[in-house]
């Protein structure tokens, strides 16, 4: 970073990130009471894959709505509108009576959510130069981290005290303090007074000259016709499951395998995301840095990604390695969900490297589809796998299954994108 050219883009970094958080503490929520929604709504694990499912059908809808409209609106509004309505979602949960009521708030939470990061990865990509998107999007992108750090610490505690309506009330509240925040310091580099010349002349340093501001948001079709478009959508749904299944199904796995329950269940899943914290910041500083050694920028990326693809390997034995101790289970998780938050960091950096801005938000949209619908398909599977085995008495098989998936996943997505982008060259979009 440039110490002279000032700080503020930081501060909209810091916006981003707590909205992130806020946005993953509002969806983990449900995991974690689940075995009290259990008993309240008599939920098989079917019927409790079918709420996940609706979350994710409606989040998919939303991503490509909210891209499109973010391009057209502006971040400011886009951005504000989003947690607005996710807060409110949030909180209706709590009012469910039945488990129809309760999948309607679980889908307005899903639709509205999905304007979490194509609002933020546009923020970065008009307030961040190329160099420093990987790490501001991997700040920014570890509140995903924190937020699901934070909710197995608090939720628990807050169900066991005073029933769990009240952890959907007291989280989706917290929403409506970041939005105050948000109008007081968030502003386009242009119309932001607090932002010295120095720092928006560094911030437009390398920008495309042929880009320009006024250009009009791109069709979907159209952006649907570039070979970058299908790179950034087959990545997206091919490793975004993984994050989904890990997210949804953690703590279900730990009762499974391992007998914890309620407030036992806070210490692993904390670690396991205070891991992926690291693997998120860490991931968007690695190729920034191989950039600044002089990396072409597609080889920086294109490296970091398969070293995070790797890491999710050994995944595949996390079950073994359970058995000779929890904690080592545990612990290769955290290492493949920090990889994810590595190789999410630099995912959504390439849509900046490759689209002019007006088309970022659209792209992502996209993308953020083609991954929610992933998410959808491995919730089906899941529960369907996962009831099938427990009527074989043979569970842990299920899981074992599905951290095969897991592992082999990210080397498939990062091959066929390398066939699709060898150099991930820039489109150049008609004004």
């Amino acid at each position: 970073m440039n110490e002279k050219t000032g700080k503020y883009r930081w501060t909209i970094c810091a916006l981003v990130f707590f909205a992130t958080t806020i946005n993953y503490l509002d969806r983990q929520v449900i995991s974690l009471l689940k075995p009290y929604l259990e008993e309240a709504f008599q939920w098989t694990e079917k019927d409790y894959s079918h709420i996940v499912m609706a979350f994710q059908f409606a989040y998919a809808i939303g991503l490509i709505g909210f891209g499109r409209f973010i391009d057209k609106i502006g971040t400011k509004l886009g951005y504000a509108l989003s947690l607005t309505v996710w807060s409110f979602a949030a909180i209706a949960h709590a009012l469910a009576r039945n488990t129809f009521g309760f999948g309607v708030a679980r889908a307005v939470l899903g639709l509205s959510e999905a304007g979490n990061f194509p609002a933020a990865i546009k923020t970065v990509a008009e307030w961040f130069p190329k160099k420093e998107r990987a790490l501001a999007t991997g700040i920014f992108n570890s509140g995903s981290n924190v937020g699901a750090i934070i909710a197995p610490l608090i939720v628990p505690w807050i169900a066991v005290t005073w029933g769990w309506q009240q952890a959907f009330i007291i989280t989706g509240a917290i929403g409506f303090l970041w939005l105050i925040l948000w109008f007081i310091y968030y502003e386009v580099p242009a119309k932001q007074k607090r932002l010295s010349q120095s720092e928006f002349a560094y911030i437009h340093s390398d920008n495309d000259p042929s880009t320009k501001e006024s250009d009009k948001p791109v069709s979907w079709l159209k952006l649907l016709g570039f070979k970058q478009t299908w790179a950034f959508v087959i990545g997206k749904f091919m490793t975004d499951p993984i994050w989904w299944f890990l997210l949804f199904w953690l703590p279900s796995f730990l009762k499974t395998e391992y007998g914890m329950t309620g407030t036992q269940v806070a210490l692993p899943i904390a670690l396991v995301y205070v891991m992926t914290t690291f693997g998120s910041i860490g991931g968007g500083w690695l190729s920034g840095y191989l950039i600044r050694l002089g990396w072409p920028v597609f080889r920086a990326r294109k490296t970091s990604m398969l070293g995070f693809a790797l890491c999710v390997v050994p995944v595949i034995a996390a079950q073994a390695l359970g058995a000779i101790n929890p904690w080592l289970a545990i612990i290769v998780i955290g290492i493949a969900a920090s990889a994810h938050q590595a190789w999410s960091a630099n995912i959504f950096t390439t849509v900046s490297d490759m689209f002019p801005k007006r088309a970022v938000g659209s792209v992502v949209g996209i993308g953020g589809m083609a991954g929610a619908i992933g998410g959808l398909l491995i919730s089906w599977f899941t529960g369907l796998i996962l009831d099938y085995y427990k009527l074989l008495g043979h569970i842990q098989t299920g899981y074992y299954i599905l951290f095969i998936i897991a592992g082999t996943a990210y080397l498939t997505a990062w091959i066929i994108m390398h066939l699709l982008t060898p150099k991930m060259n820039p489109v150049e979009l008609p004004s």
